[in-house]
């Protein structure tokens, strides 16, 4: 079938000095590149897990101050929510969206129109919540640890929220100037910190098992609570306040295009079928990331509950943040816990650049796509300057509080479990069929799951607000720039490319094109009312030319702001009939083929009816006021793109 893709001039900004020149450079970041790598699951894991392992640095520390003796079988929950919830329903999202979408593209695709795209900005604030506070937090553990290093403490001295803010500026400079979150770097760093980590947690065992004192007082201090059954109630409830273990998934399977799936699947790379490959290598991955973290987690809350004394968890502790540096340091000494220090800020500071990374390819995926971003957004620098600021702001309301960023942190991580919870809930329920049972099961117990997260984020939310306040604000944000992008952007072509259904369309179509017949939109596709419509036409204009009648379909979901449209030409009499279907809106329509065609004039039709509606009308639902709309983006389109032999433009009432 006949395609002619057309780029589309005014949706990029125009470079006009050295500044913009600097700010524009490269492709944009919602131009979607082919993926020339992959590499082996086992190495992508580290790419996972600079997001997901980083949490060590903090956990175990902010399991203590919120549930003291009760860490341990409250991360006991935790790794059971871990297994039994995270990993089935991200493996389910892996064999949905294994191009990397994720589960908010899992769920715009469950859903469609207007409450699709409102329901996506929402996720997309709660996202965004996610991954900022992973930087500003990652930083602020980062500038802790480094704090409280005795050989750095006498050069940085306390100064926690400078250090923050001085990682962060690290962190855009390093992306401004072309950052690539190159797997061997992260393999190379993450990789020793898992080890160290293993050194400090082994060592921290056999200082228990030498003082078996520690663990006697521990067990002491879970009697207090009576049997297994309160302490298993009590840690349940406490539950929610450890959900920072669960970060890390949504990374696990934005990563899929990197992940190979076998020499089967790279012979038939060509082919457009499901990547079972990697689909199977991918679950691996996310097996084997919450195998490991789970140990890690219940080693370590663990170790510091036996022995990390209350004085030096609390807050303004030395351990407060920094649980198991803060063991390297008085069980393996200061030029071991250095060397910790060292591996961990690395490591938080790559978990920041990881999300960075995930803000990038999040935001330009949507917003622009949907209208409701300004065309600077799809590019790399400018979208940097705007999360770093962000950033500060966020750092300076928490005060680089560790603690308290962690409740914004859990909630971001939370609604983005429960939306994944859903989509794959939903997706298995209409899947469902009476002839598999177990099916219904598969559906049941996702369902069971999305009640765990729904729990799980409310418990949060009512506990610590402070999530939900900031996630608030960035959804307010988000609709609003939204809303007044979508508003300013409604005069763009709003066509990313358009086909000819058959030959005999393109050969008509190449015939009529430049000067050789005048174009005359109208709402009706019917011989009878275009006849009429010509002697109308030809009672108040002298036209020797033939007419192309033009009549535009609109797409079913017209909230979408690009369309494809298949464009039929067929002759009648001596004019010619232009049929457009799945156009998003009409007069936008309209003026793209007129452009295209450059006829010798557009006679556009106006009506009497309300200018407000007829408003409302094009920017909601791609109707209104054909004539002036038509004539108001083609005006603009020729300010940005000129064009010596324009078409004329007439406007008739009546």
């Amino acid at each position: 079938m006949p395609t002619t893709t057309v780029p589309i001039p005014e949706a990029r900004p125009r470079r006009k000095n050295a500044l913009s020149r600097f700010l524009f450079t490269g492709s944009p970041l919602d131009v979607q590149e082919a993926g020339d790598h992959t590499h082996p699951w086992y190495l992508v894991l580290w790419l996972t897990g600079v997001d997901y392992f980083s949490t060590i640095g903090y956990q175990p520390g902010i399991a203590l101050l919120a549930a003291g003796a009760l860490s341990v079988p409250a991360t006991g929950i935790l790794v059971l929510v871990t297994i039994f919830g995270a990993v089935p329903i991200y493996s389910e999202v892996a064999a949905r969206s294994y191009a990397g979408q994720g589960s908010i593209a899992l769920l715009e695709n469950l859903l469609s129109g207007w409450k699709s795209k409102i329901f996506v900005l929402v996720l997309l604030g709660f996202a965004a919540t996610d991954f900022v506070i992973t930087m500003t937090l990652s930083a602020a553990d980062a500038a802790r640890h480094a704090v409280e290093n005795p050989y750095l403490h006498g050069l940085i001295g306390q100064h926690y929220e400078k250090v923050t803010l001085l990682l962060l500026a690290l962190l855009a400079i390093v992306f401004i100037a072309g950052f690539r979150e190159a797997i061997v770097v992260v393999a190379a760093t993450t990789i020793p910190y898992i080890l160290l980590n293993i050194c400090v947690l082994l060592y921290a065992l056999g200082v228990i098992y030498n003082h078996p004192e520690a663990l006697q007082h521990w067990q002491r201090a879970l009697q207090g609570y009576g049997d297994w059954t309160p302490i298993f109630i009590a840690s349940a409830l406490l539950f929610p306040k450890l959900a920072l273990g669960l970060s890390g998934f949504e990374t696990g399977v934005s990563v899929m295009p990197l992940v190979d799936g076998g020499h089967t699947e790279r012979a038939a790379a060509s082919t457009r079928g499901v990547p079972s490959g990697r689909i199977r290598n991918t679950r691996k991955l996310l097996i084997s990331a919450a195998a490991i973290m789970s140990v890690l987690l219940l080693l370590s809350s663990f170790v510091a509950v036996l022995l990390i004394p209350e004085s030096a968890y609390k807050a303004g502790g030395p351990a407060n943040g920094r649980a198991l540096a803060y063991l390297a340091h008085q069980l393996l000494g200061n030029k071991f816990g250095s060397l910790y220090d060292l591996s961990t800020i690395l490591v938080l500071w790559l978990a920041g650049a990881s999300a960075m990374t995930g803000l990038l390819n999040l935001i330009p995926r949507y917003l622009p796509r949907f209208g409701m971003a300004p065309p600077w957004v799809a590019y790399r620098r400018p979208l940097v300057l705007l999360l770093l600021a962000i950033d500060i702001i966020v750092t300076w309301i928490f005060r680089a509080d560790v603690d308290r960023q962690g409740s914004a942190y859990a909630t971001g991580v939370l609604v983005l479990m429960l939306s994944a919870a859903v989509a794959v809930s939903l997706a298995l329920w209409h899947e469902r069929s009476r002839g598999k049972p177990v099916s219904y099961a598969r559906a049941i117990y996702f369902w069971t799951i999305s009640l765990v997260f729904a729990y799980t984020l409310v418990a949060n939310v009512i506990e610590r607000p402070d999530g939900v306040i900031i996630a608030s604000c960035f959804i307010l944000l988000l609709l609003t720039l939204s809303g007044v992008s979508r508003y300013r952007r409604a005069t763009e072509m709003r066509v990313s490319e358009f086909e000819f259904v058959d030959e005999e369309s393109e050969r008509l179509w190449n015939a009529m094109r430049n000067k050789k017949v005048s174009i005359l939109p109208h709402h009706s596709n019917d011989r009878q009312y275009r006849l009429e419509l010509k002697h109308k036409v030809e009672s108040h204009f002298k036209i020797s030319e033939p007419i192309a009648f033009l009549y535009v379909r609109l797409v079913d979901n017209r909230s979408e702001f690009y369309s494809c449209l298949r464009v039929r030409v067929r002759p009648e009499g001596d004019d010619y009939v232009i049929e457009a279907n799945g156009a998003a809106a009409i007069a936008n329509t309209v003026a793209f083929l007129t452009d295209e065609l450059n006829p010798i004039s557009v006679i556009l039709g106006l009506t009497q009816r309300n200018v407000m509606k007829q408003s409302l009308a094009f920017v909601f639902w791609g109707e209104g006021e054909t004539g002036l709309l038509v004539y108001s983006v083609l005006v603009k389109f020729w300010e940005v793109n000129p064009k010596p032999d324009r078409p004329l433009l007439f406007l008739m009432s009546g």
